[in-house]
């Protein structure tokens, strides 16, 4: 029944509402596709990420470190820190501006810009999970008033107003707003679960970063 009321409201519906659907549609297209996709990359991430630490510090030094990340960590989410960390311990440019900051500012510096990439390449596209979330009940919504609006007009035109001719229609242009709760909850949920998977692999990279500060700063000392 209500498979034949949405196939109904659509086949009766204008250009607004086929639009309102369409983009009902690629929104949750959208937001599925992203889902899957970046759940597999976190916990790719999240996963190698461990397993790269541990072949990193059993490393004899840090180039070795760095070419045991290289092999382990293929998201490249910890690699660019040691990276960061290893140029920057090992620039020589006499007669910089550059030569005369301490190492262990300088280690910092690039340790900090390699964390806030790696931050934003685990951050990417959760703007699209939230902006799913938080539009597609009103876009649902707007479905919703403009089917309402052209099915009182057409039973007010008939002169009709029984209640067996009205809840037809109306019901059937509710049928928008569970069709953009539908849209949304998932989006919601993913936002939420994979927000608390980036924050984790966050942590560890902050840990990661402090380690290597100390150590590639202890190391010159």
């Amino acid at each position: 029944m209500a498979a034949t009321g949405v196939i109904h409201y659509l086949q009766s519906g204008d250009a607004v509402t086929h639009a309102v659907t369409g983009l009902l549609l690629a929104m949750s297209f959208a937001s599925w596709c992203f889902l899957l996709v970046k759940a597999w990359i976190l916990a790719r991430a999240k996963w190698q990420g461990l397993r790269a630490l541990q072949r990193f510090w059993q490393a004899a030094s840090l180039k070795e470190g760095i070419g045991a990340l290289q092999r382990a960590d293929r998201e490249r989410v910890f690699l660019p820190l040691a990276e960061a960390a290893w140029h920057a311990s090992e620039a020589d440019m006499p007669g910089a501006l550059l030569a005369r900051v301490e190492r262990s500012e300088r280690v910092l510096r690039a340790l900090c810009q390699a964390l806030l990439r790696s931050q934003r390449r685990l951050e990417f596209g959760q703007v699209l999970l939230a902006l799913v979330g938080s539009t597609a009940p009103f876009v649902g919504l707007l479905g919703t008033v403009w089917g309402i609006y052209h099915a009182l007009g057409s039973i007010a035109s008939s002169g009709q107003a029984m209640i067996e001719n009205v809840a037809g229609p109306v019901g059937e242009a509710l049928i928008m707003t569970a069709f953009g709760l539908v849209v949304a909850i998932p989006a919601v949920l993913a936002y939420n679960v994979l927000g608390r998977y980036v924050r984790q692999i966050s942590e560890e990279l902050d840990g990661f970063a402090h380690d290597l500060h100390a150590f590639v700063c202890g190391e010159a000392d």
